[in-house]
């Protein structure tokens, strides 16, 4: 795929997370955001499927969201993109291949569950991801102990600078992001390796280390995918807040297979 697809989300007086083909790629906390993330990866050739959630239940409640009242104007809305050669960030001139929409006024009740979903068939050459052709898992729980220590390990790895740890461990993922935004291995590779070097350098890879119970797996893709986060629903890989606001996290959504564990998403 040589065009770059976008995906931006702007969340007002809601939480709302976005799926494409059943893999969560965006979420906004409670208090609203405007994110834009380049999704090439998770799209298909031919039929795709983009979903909205308002309040999503956090990974730790197995119900919903309960009812509440909405103080102000909320609402979401999604839009997939695709920019004008050399504009990428210019939404004003983006073909708009999907959207969704959702609104309530200030006082009405918002009950979850809210969900929102648009089919959409993209005349646009990918290639046949890996995940699609991943076994499905019948029960996650019968894999949480492999996935969560795992995790636990990447966590300790990262935390002591060492960025080849995830590159092994993702070393599919790499492969299909080389493809999808058509760039070299190597060069992806060696920017991650820089990056955490860096954070490790400058003191700021305060990795918050999960204990195995932490770790929550959540499926997607059609179970052939686990998401891994922690119990407030947040990517569990994830460093400490700074004293300026601001972490860092990496999504994890990984395969197992013979009880070996390998990131794709």
């Amino acid at each position: 795929m040589d065009r770059l697809l976008l995906l931006r989300l702007r969340a007002v007086g809601c939480a709302a997370e976005v799926r494409i083909n059943d893999i969560p790629v965006l979420r906004a906390p409670a208090r609203g955001a405007l994110m834009s993330l380049a999704v090439n990866e998770f799209l298909l050739e031919g039929h795709n499927q983009l979903s909205l959630e308002i309040d999503p239940a956090p990974a730790a409640l197995d119900s919903e969201m309960p009812a509440r009242i909405a103080l102000g104007a909320s609402g979401a809305s999604v839009r997939l993109l695709l920019p004008r050669i050399g504009r990428p960030g210019d939404e004003s001139s983006a073909r708009v291949l999907a959207a969704l929409d959702w609104a309530v006024a200030d006082g009405e009740v918002v009950s979850p569950p809210i969900r929102q979903q648009q089919n959409i068939d993209l005349p646009l050459k990918f290639p046949r991801w890996r995940w699609l052709d991943m076994p499905v898992v019948e029960d996650p729980t019968t894999v949480q102990p492999v996935v969560a220590r795992f995790i636990q390990n990447l966590a300790l790895a990262l935390a002591k600078g060492d960025a080849d740890a995830l590159v092994q461990a993702a070393r599919l993922r790499f492969e299909e992001l080389a493809l999808a935004y058509q760039q070299p291995v190597a060069e992806l590779v060696a920017r991650w390796r820089s990056r955490i070097q860096l954070l490790h350098a400058a003191k700021a890879l305060r990795l918050l280390l999960p204990t195995l119970a932490d770790v929550r797996v959540q499926p997607c893709a059609g179970g052939r995918l686990l998401e891994c986060l922690a119990p407030d629903g947040e990517p569990i890989l994830r460093t400490e807040t700074a004293a300026d606001g601001t972490r860092q996290a990496w999504p994890v959504r990984v395969a197992v297979i013979d009880d070996q564990c390998h990131i794709l998403r």
